[in-house]
């Protein structure tokens, strides 16, 4: 029996209904939108899709947002000046650099420059420590909208076994935390882990988040076990693709993430959340 498929856009969907009438409200209170402000440098084509497709977001929730697109030769001091500049900006509650930025600018300097009350991306050190802690409002968007799903689908953490694959400070660090404080039993695989398919087995969940396409065949995965899949690649025809095989994967594990159309809406809609979140927060 093949697997249920995780549809994020029908999960994202509703949370974007909700987001909606919550930014309602607060023009109501406050007379003005949730801002977002949205930084890009340089024409990478993924981040050009990827911001378009959050200015539309915000324009479905009903947010105010700015977007700017910088040229490739931006100096390291001309971004933070940006940034600077948007950290004081009332109207905008919420700044998103968008990563990976060239080569010349050191991204920990420019993650660091936005304001921690306007981190909507929950890149900063306060807010990775406060996930640490488990005391985090504004979550990382991608491992926030896994959670969601797993909620959504009635896919119980508390007592399972679950597996991420990566390492990363944006998705696999984060994405570990919280599994473990939904009270998960949590093991970090990655690039030097030894036989990743006898790790991967026993997850009960298992997410995948290396960018390495196909990398989970169906005979890594646990027979029943949710598979949610973060990766999103071009394989050799160009098809945009994940980190797991999806045509193998399907006939094993109980619940499967397509891509597209898995986990990419929900970050998006974690990104409005989060920027929701800190509107309500703010002074202004």
């Amino acid at each position: 029996m093949a697997a249920k498929l995780i549809d994020g856009k029908v999960v994202s969907a509703k949370i974007r209904g909700e987001i909606r009438e919550a930014a309602e409200a607060f023009k109501a209170e406050r007379k003005r939108a949730p801002g977002l402000a949205v930084v890009r440098v340089g024409e990478d084509p993924a981040s050009i899709v990827y911001v378009r497709n959050k200015l539309r977001a915000c324009e479905e929730v009903g947010f105010y947002s700015e977007s700017y697109e910088l040229p490739e030769d931006t100096t390291q001091e001309e971004l933070i000046a940006l940034v600077e500049r948007l950290n004081n900006d009332d109207k905008i509650h919420g700044i998103l650099v968008q990563l990976p930025l060239p080569k010349h600018i050191d991204e920990a300097r420019v993650v660091a420059a936005v304001a921690p009350e306007k981190d909507v991306d929950a890149f900063g050190k306060l807010d990775a420590g406060h996930l640490c802690l488990d005391e985090g409002n504004v979550l990382p968007c991608t491992p926030a909208g896994i959670m969601e799903m797993l909620k959504h689908y009635d896919i119980m953490v508390s007592g399972k076994e679950c597996v991420v694959v990566g390492r990363s400070n944006i998705v696999g660090r984060p994405m570990a935390a919280l599994l473990l404080a939904a009270d998960g039993t949590v093991t970090i695989a990655h690039s030097r882990t030894p036989d990743l398919g006898a790790v991967t087995r026993r997850a009960d969940i298992l997410v995948a988040a290396v960018g390495r396409a196909g990398l989970i065949t169906g005979d890594m995965v646990k027979p029943g076990a949710a598979v949610i899949d973060v990766g999103m690649n071009r394989n050799a025809e160009g098809k945009l693709c994940g980190d797991v095989d999806f045509d193998s994967v399907k006939e094993v594990a109980g619940y499967i993430t397509p891509v597209p159309g898995g986990v990419g809406p929900m970050t998006i809609t974690m990104l409005m959340r989060n920027t929701l979140y800190a509107a309500k927060t703010s002074a202004k």
